[in-house]
């Protein structure tokens, strides 16, 4: 895992190289929202930004790699809350409503990324296991240290958001339920190993 902001796609960038990478994930967002992602083109995304297409592949090697990293970008950002619940079932609960929520409130976005993260690009395997490690370990925070649970309940946990996500992309139900269906689940896979 490294140790980059999720806003820079690359670490050792000047001031002025992340400006530029501020505004094309501004863009991309704006013009997501506006024209979806199968219509998105990393041509008009750079020219409103201000910059070259060249530009734009200096800092995004695809249009899946801008997806995923916009996606980690709003996962890194919004994605960490304080946990209140006294168990770790109820915090684990917290979390999955909270991580629903971020993505039901960037529709657009969420589901650009189903397709992104399946891509074989290089650049989104190393966003894909960096999303998946910060999970994980939001998981193990949420259940907490002295929780004596056997070591697969958190990859069953991590299963069950990514089926959910996935389900939900599928359109088995809309973004609106998955915090309810996720917080089902952690109740059910709790209950199974209490």
């Amino acid at each position: 895992m490294t140790n980059r902001p999720a806003s820079v796609p690359r670490r050792g960038l000047n001031d002025k190289q992340a400006a530029t990478v501020e505004r094309l994930y501004s863009e991309a967002m704006a013009l997501l929202k506006e024209v979806g992602h199968d219509d998105l083109a990393m041509r008009a995304v750079g020219q409103r930004a201000g910059v070259s297409p060249a530009t734009v592949y200096t800092y995004f090697s695809s249009k899946d790699h801008l997806f995923a990293e916009l996606f980690w970008r709003v996962i890194e950002q919004q994605g960490v809350i304080a946990l209140r619940a006294p168990t770790p079932t109820g915090r684990l609960q917290e979390l999955v409503r909270h991580l629903s929520d971020v993505v039901a409130g960037v529709p657009e976005l969420t589901a650009a990324v189903h397709k992104a993260l399946l891509a074989g690009d290089p650049e989104v395997h190393r966003v894909r296991a960096d999303i998946g490690l910060w999970c994980v370990r939001q998981f193990h925070n949420a259940v907490g240290p002295d929780a004596r649970l056997p070591p697969q309940v958190v990859m069953t946990l991590s299963f069950a958001m990514t089926g959910a996500l996935m389900q939900s992309g599928m359109g088995i139900f809309g973004y609106d339920k998955l915090g309810d269906h996720l917080v089902d689940t952690v109740t059910v896979i709790m209950r199974n190993v209490a």
